[in-house]
């Protein structure tokens, strides 16, 4: 028996030591809010809206039906009227209901209520199922402005409608996009979802920039310095992302660093940029990007003032709005800092 002390010592250890997976049950959400929102198969919307930073998890499920704790084969026959759904627990901190619809929005195909892509049916129905009053009026607010618009040229069909229940899918479809990554792939590409997502917005978004802020952008070009159009900008007020309008910089944290593009010493908030390592001048920088588009902005160096960061920035990344407009164009929060 002797012998084998050691060998049982050891698993002990490792059954204490070793980190355990998280279990989706578990998950503490008494400080999250909840967004329940249907795009048609459950897998590629958990994957979407999961990669929205302050998200903390995404669970597949069934909501809009009735009847109670119904299994994917009743769902998927059509006949309880459910949809395949998912409930987002996200952190209210970090982003909000908003960002959240912002990214859903591109995600399906809003004009579509018989299904989605390839898969058919009022199961795989698209709708926002609001929680609260105050989701009703964002989530209204959020689709008027979508349809005016006109990406797709035709009305948006995605419902609101009141959330009554959610049941949890089979544990085989949680994070069916890292479990069976290979499957996963193979079902999205064939379904045309990307194939007809890129199309939408690609020529949406082309149609609305102009050429240089479509390279910049998109492409991570760079725009030339002392020719563009905030470089020299003292006027008061914050700094947008051009395409989703989330606030990114404030004109008070801006300073001349003589380099000919906008600096700042940090971004307005801390849930607005993301970082990035980027190797493409044969040596690292650290590339700046926006977090709800996605966009490329510029480039974080550490020579600021008083051995602060300077953040550089592309003017064709942004737009500015000035102080006195901030309260017309939604931004009033910020309207405070400048009084």
């Amino acid at each position: 028996m002797k012998q084998y002390l050691p060998i049982i010592f050891l698993i002990v250890l490792l059954v204490i030591f070793i980190p355990k997976p998280i279990d989706k049950e578990s998950l503490d959400t008494s400080e999250l809010e909840i967004a329940t929102l249907a795009g048609g198969c459950f897998w590629c919307v958990e994957s979407d809206l999961e990669k929205i930073e302050g998200v903390e998890e995404v669970i597949s499920g069934y909501a809009g039906g009735i009847i109670k704790n119904p299994t994917y084969k009743q769902v998927s026959s059509g006949a309880t009227t459910h949809t395949e759904s998912v409930q987002v627990y996200y952190n209210p901190q970090i982003t909000n209901y908003a960002t959240i619809l912002d990214t859903f929005w591109k995600t399906h195909d809003p004009t579509d209520n018989k299904g989605q892509f390839i898969d058919r049916g009022e199961q795989y129905r698209p709708a926002v199922f609001y929680h609260s009053q105050e989701q009703l009026i964002i989530a209204t607010k959020s689709k008027t402005e979508l349809e005016q618009q006109n990406i797709f040229n035709t009305s948006i069909k995605t419902e609101i409608t009141p959330f009554t229940a959610f049941y949890k899918a089979e544990d085989y479809h949680q994070d069916y996009y890292k479990k069976n990554e290979a499957k996963y792939k193979y079902y999205r590409y064939f379904s045309g979802r990307d194939q007809f997502l890129e199309e939408i917005w690609n020529n949406h978004t082309k149609k609305k920039l102009t050429p240089l802020q479509f390279q910049v952008t998109h492409l991570d070009a760079t725009e030339p310095p002392f020719d563009n159009a905030y470089w020299d900008n003292k006027e008061p007020g914050i700094y947008v992302d051009l395409t989703t309008r989330e606030p990114l910089f404030s004109s008070h944290d801006k300073f001349v660093s003589g380099t000919g593009w906008p600096s700042f010493t940090k971004p307005i908030n801390n849930h607005s940029i993301k970082e990035k390592e980027d190797n493409k001048l044969f040596y690292t920088r650290i590339e700046l990007r926006s977090i709800s588009s996605d966009s490329h902005l510029g480039h974080v160096f550490d020579d600021g003032p008083n051995n602060t960061l300077r953040y550089c920035i592309n003017s064709a990344s942004v737009d500015f709005i000035h102080k006195d407009n901030l309260e017309e164009k939604g931004y009033v929060e910020y309207l405070t800092s400048f009084e």
